[in-house]
């Protein structure tokens, strides 16, 4: 006798439109390893699908604490992609490419209603990126126009903010065999534009509703993984002694790319930052990722969690209600994680982050209004304050 074989245990849904999906090479060699595994052999026990890592349900459970939440903000300057189906309540919005001399009027407004609405979610705080004022200055002046709305808004005291400094390597001009230590002047611009951050008119650091952690100065370093130096800890221990002398005891979050284990970067990390996220796990890329999403990145961040407890570093979940790529690259074969269910997609994922968050109690949500990739909290005019009602549920007590 054989074994029932369900395949969509083993990620492989039945019907032939989902198996076209798959490489043909992989769906012969998954079939051939189940064939062998459930096959029932004479005499003895048989392995079956519970023995399967994977086989549980993500249980949705009330918070026994309050989780901090941030959540990364998107800026619009050149407007919404025509291919976005989804509508903010607050209509279509951007901001301008240029720094006016006054902030419009109205796109305060809707930063304010933002603000409002991100209450409704207990949000803590909204995160801000920020590229290189030294060597990326185009750029930083439309990042600081995003963060200047936020700060002008008549509301900005209910809210706090942090910063996610986009590591350019370009920018930077270093490389896997070019080390930034090789390149004075430029690693110079580096650590300026934190000093900057701290020292200059626009002093984020000092604002009241800046966001901190245990006291200390939350600073994000996207696509840290990147930062090629022949002495990582050196870098970072000079990039605290100078906020030091500002008065700012930073707490330095790195990124570190997707799908990768913590140890393939571990020199830019160790002894560097207080703690890490993988960026945007939702975008997948990879059908055997995808069935079982969930389960895979628990057990993954399960892992991640317990390598960085052994470094002495936090380990801080990131996570999106949705995920669609056709938005920005309509042929794309790639999975999609759409909004069909009612949001209880997001449910679990939020109750994948309560089981793999750390002490700190930090949350990252993916976004508040990235539309580019359907990855937005934000309220809508299709499903409304859904995902705004799901955050507070899943990580507030009230």
């Amino acid at each position: 006798m054989r074994r029932a074989f369900k395949m969509e245990l083993i990620g492989i849904y039945s019907n032939k439109n989902s198996m076209k999906k798959l490489n043909r090479y992989k769906c012969v060699l998954l079939m051939a390893l189940a064939t062998f595994t459930f096959a029932c052999k004479k005499g003895g026990d048989q392995p079956s699908v519970d023995d399967n890592v994977l086989n549980y349900e993500i249980e949705i459970k009330a918070p026994t604490r309050n989780y901090i939440l941030g959540a990364f903000y998107t800026n619009f300057g050149s407007g919404f992609n025509a291919n976005i189906k989804e509508i903010p309540t607050l209509g279509k919005y951007g901001y301008p490419n240029a720094l006016p001399t006054t902030i419009p009027a109205s796109t305060v407004n809707v930063m304010a209603e933002q603000i409002t609405m991100a209450k409704k979610a207990n949000l803590d705080y909204f995160v801000f990126n920020v590229r290189s004022a030294n060597l990326d200055f185009n750029n930083y002046r439309s990042d600081s126009i995003t963060i200047s709305t936020f700060l002008n808004a008549p509301n900005t005291k209910d809210m706090k903010f942090a910063l996610s400094y986009n590591l350019n390597t370009t920018s930077l001009g270093i490389s896997n065999t070019i080390a930034i230590e090789t390149l004075p002047a430029r690693l110079e611009s580096f650590y300026k534009d934190f000093q900057r951050m701290g020292a200059d008119a626009t002093s984020y650091f000092k604002k009241e509703n800046y966001m901190k952690v245990n006291g200390k100065t939350l600073l994000i370093i996207n696509n840290a993984q990147n930062l090629n130096a022949n002495d990582c800890p050196a870098v970072y221990k000079e990039m605290r002694r100078r906020l030091s002398l500002l008065g700012f005891e930073l707490y330095i979050v790195g990124m570190q790319d997707r799908w990768s284990p913590p140890q393939r970067f571990y020199y830019r990390f160790q002894n560097c930052v207080d703690a890490m996220y993988e960026y945007n796990m939702i975008d997948t890329r990879d059908y055997d990722r995808y069935f079982l999403f969930l389960q895979n990145v628990d057990q993954g961040w399960k892992y991640w969690k317990s390598i960085l407890q052994s470094w002495n570093i936090e380990f801080i979940p990131s996570i999106s209600p949705a995920f669609n790529n056709l938005i920005t690259n309509p042929a794309s074969r790639n999975p999609n994680f759409l909004r069909n269910d009612g949001g209880l997609f997001y449910r679990k994922f939020c109750n994948v982050a309560k089981n793999n968050a750390s002490s700190s109690g930090l949350i990252f949500i993916d976004s508040w209004n990235n539309y580019n990739q359907d990855t937005q909290i934000e309220s809508t005019q299709g499903y409304g304050d859904l995902y705004l009602d799901i955050t507070r549920q899943e990580f507030k007590l009230n």
